[in-house]
Parts: structure tokens; sequence; C-alpha cells
């Protein structure tokens, strides 16, 4: 058990080294833009509902000449709780995790308990025998001051962040609670907005039954990192499958995606992902895109009605983005149509399966977010209730286009909730359903 977590929290932090191990060709455009739809024919003659799916693919790259350096915080928890084994396993696979960066990459170590202390400023590694002698040194101390590690690691980050070679990252493991500064979901989540806006992502792991995992998920998900639930070993082949591999290499960042639609179509709201509505324009920012990884943005919209055989432009989409490799700012852009018609067949055989059941994993995660709020409201049965509606709505739209994989989750969003009603939420539980829902609204690949 000790080695596999020891080889797990490497493996993490290496993964975000690897992001940016794939070197650009000389094109500049490294991110592919398109527009799917859950169905490119609509009914004619009434006003309905669409899905409208704006894809942001990261191409994958050959191996580089050489890869951006990185700029890493890694912010560690040393409170009471982390005493023995698990301080351990931290330490070592700092120390694994170390031997994997390049001389002129950036680390520093931020360690907290009750105080928090800067064990290694921010350095160039070198031969990184000092600050392997800083991290075997490392011992437990008192309470959490999580809100303050996070903020310190931040700090160090800063030191470099004029220097637009560097992709920017904290690393966050606690296994407790938050109990000394800020320690509210609401607090870490403004942390993580801000420091979004200055380049800076933050993956969180959360080890253990301890920590907060509303605080957790909302600092990763407002900073556009990635979140991870560890209970045991038996999660971290999981974990494995998601972040690591030569999928993860950084290939663009400060990307803005802009969706413009007609005048008739109006755009109600984004599945899954936070984005802004202003009128009939959504829009949406993240901090980086990943070669090989499909991401995307998932926004229902309002169709007016359409005579048979009319098409509608339904959609304009801009991309914007920086090559991580030559610091350039690429555009993107590109629209989609949709036609119209009175025969349900061709309306059925129009359908994508793809997009609608990306669609329905998004609705179901959302669902269960709402499910966790009412259950912690002493509200389980009506938790129990949204499930169960939310799976008939899937139903019936899996029979309707004979999709089977939809089928499938709805069957399993009814069992889930009658183990819910049956049981609650344990503690493991609600952890789990916080993790896997925000990794499967960021298209985290920890989740696939």
């Amino acid at each position: 058990m000790k080695t596999k977590f020891l080889s797990f929290l490497a493996a993490a932090l290496s993964g975000v080294l690897s992001l940016t191990s794939c070197s650009a060709r000389p094109t500049d455009d490294v991110v592919q833009l398109r527009i799917d739809l859950d169905r490119t024919v609509l009914p004619a003659g009434a006003t309905g509902k669409a899905v409208v799916k704006v894809c942001f693919d990261g191409l994958r790259l050959p191996r580089p000449e050489a890869r951006p350096p990185v700029n890493l915080s890694i912010v560690i928890d040393r409170s009471g709780s982390m005493e023995g084994e698990k301080l351990a396993r931290a330490r070592e696979a700092a120390l694994e995790a170390l031997g994997r960066l390049a001389p002129d990459d950036v680390l520093s170590v931020v360690v907290y308990d009750t105080e928090v202390q800067t064990l290694v400023p921010a350095q160039c590694v070198g031969d990184g025998r000092s600050i392997a002698s800083a991290i075997r040194g490392i011992r437990a101390g008192g309470s959490t001051a999580l809100f303050g590690g996070v903020s310190q690691g931040a700090s160090e980050v800063r030191k470099h962040i004029e220097d637009r070679r560097y992709i920017h990252r904290v690393i966050l493991l606690s296994d407790g609670l938050a109990n000394v500064g800020p320690q509210s979901p609401e607090e870490l989540g403004r942390l993580g907005t801000a420091l979004v806006k200055e380049g800076i992502s933050v993956t969180t792991v959360g080890l253990g039954l301890g920590f907060n995992e509303d605080l957790m998920t909302r600092l990763a998900q407002r900073s556009d990192g990635n979140t991870y639930f560890v209970e045991s070993s038996d999660d971290l082949p999981r974990i494995f499958a998601g972040e690591l591999g030569d999928v993860l290499n950084v290939i663009a960042r400060r990307v803005v995606i802009e969706v413009e639609f007609p005048e008739g179509v109006r755009p109600l709201n984004f599945v899954g992902r936070e984005g802004v509505i202003r009128g009939r324009k959504a829009e949406l920012t993240l901090n980086q895109l990943y070669g090989g990884q499909e991401k995307f943005a998932l926004i229902e919209v309002e169709v007016p009605s359409c005579k048979a055989g009319s098409e509608l432009e339904i959609a304009t989409a801009k991309l914007s983005y920086e090559n991580a490799l030559t610091q350039k700012t690429t555009v993107v852009r590109t629209q989609r149509k949709v036609s119209f018609s009175e025969s349900r067949e061709t309306v059925v055989s129009s359908a994508d399966q793809k997009v609608q059941n990306d669609y329905a994993a998004n609705v179901i995660a959302e669902t269960k977010d709402k499910a966790v709020e009412l259950v912690d409201a002493n509200r389980r049965g009506d938790a129990a209730k949204e499930l169960r509606a939310k799976a008939a709505e899937l139903k019936a739209t899996a029979s309707t286009y004979n999709n089977a994989p939809m089928a499938a989750l709805a069957i399993q969003q009814e069992a889930e909730a009658d183990k819910l009603e049956r049981h609650g939420l344990s503690n493991a539980a609600r952890k789990t359903y916080r993790a896997e829902n925000a990794q499967t609204k960021s298209q985290q690949s920890s989740s696939k």
C-alpha cells in the first residue's frame, strides 16, 4: 500500500510535468474547434430545444525537442493528522517527483499546519540536492491552515508569473479540514477564481475521509484544476488512468470560447460547466488545454418554429488561445446549421448519440450535486425524487432515439436513487459524488 500511494502522488506530480512534454508543430493551430448538435434535423412547425456542443480538442503532438519549463508549487498538509505513514509517503513522493524535474524547472515547496512555512522558496531545481534535504525534514505539527498554504504556494509561483514560457501549477495535498484562517468552500472558491485569472491552476488531492470535499472541489473547479478523492490504494488505478500519460500535455492556455446565436435562437444555460450568458452570446474561459483530450461546452438553446425544408445557422463559435510553446495567440472560428423536417424518422436518424450522452452525463452530475445539498438539508426523499425524475427523462429520450447507453445511465441513476433513499450518503459516498461530478463537468481524464 505504501508503494502504491508513493507511486500515485509522484505520478500525479509528474503528470503536471508531462503537461508540457510535447512540442508544437510549426503551425500555431494546435486546437481544433467544431460545433456538434444533439440532432442536425429538428421538428418543423414548433418551438423546441436543442443542445449545442462546442468542442475544442487539443491536438496530440509529436515528441518535443524541448518542452516549456514548469513553475510548480507543492503544498503539503503537515498537520497532526498527517503524522506517521501519510506524511512519510508524501515526503517520499515529493522526492520522487523532484527527480523527474529538469534543472531549469522551477519548484517551491510549502508546508502548513497551524502556521504556513515556505520550506523551499521558488528556485530552479538544479541538481536538487538542497531541495531533497528540505523535503526529508518535513515533520507533522498542529492544525490545518489550508487557505494560507495555498495562498503561499501561489505567492511562490508568482515569482515567475511574468515569464510566459512557464506552465504554472499548484498541487495541494491534504487529509483534513481547514480550521485556521478562511475555511469555507466559498472562500476557497474565491481564491481559485482569483488565481486562475493569473494563469495559476490548483490541483487538489484529498486523502482519506477527513477532508472537506466541497472545499477541495470548489477550489479546483474555480481555478480550472483537477480534483481527486483518494480513500485507499483501490482508488489509484482509476486516477492513474485519467491523470497520467501522454494525454496530459499543455498545448494552449488563456483559452476563451465565445458562441453567438442568431436572432430567434435563445441560449438558456450551460450544462456542466460554469459559463456566462449575455443576451444571445455565451462565453467560457479556461486556463489550459491538453493535447489528445476532448474538452467541450454544452449549451441548451431554444429554437424558433421553422418551416419544413428550411435551414438555420444555429450557432457561430470563436476560440482564441495562446500556444503554450510559441506564446502566439491564435483565433479560430466555425459555425453550424440545422435543418427542419416534419418527418419523425428523419429527426430521429439525425441524432448524435455522443452529444446526447455527454449531455445526459452532465445533467446527471448537476442533479447529483443538487441531491447532495438536499441530503445535507435532511431531505433524503426529495434527493431521491430528483434523481428518479431525471432518470425518467433520460429513459424517455433514450427510447425515442434508440440510445442504449443513455438507457443504461438512466437505470443506474434509478438504482442510486433507491440506495440513497434507503441509506442516505455515507462520508465516502458523498466525497465520491463530489469528485466524480466535478470530473464529469470538466471532462477530467480520470473520470473516463
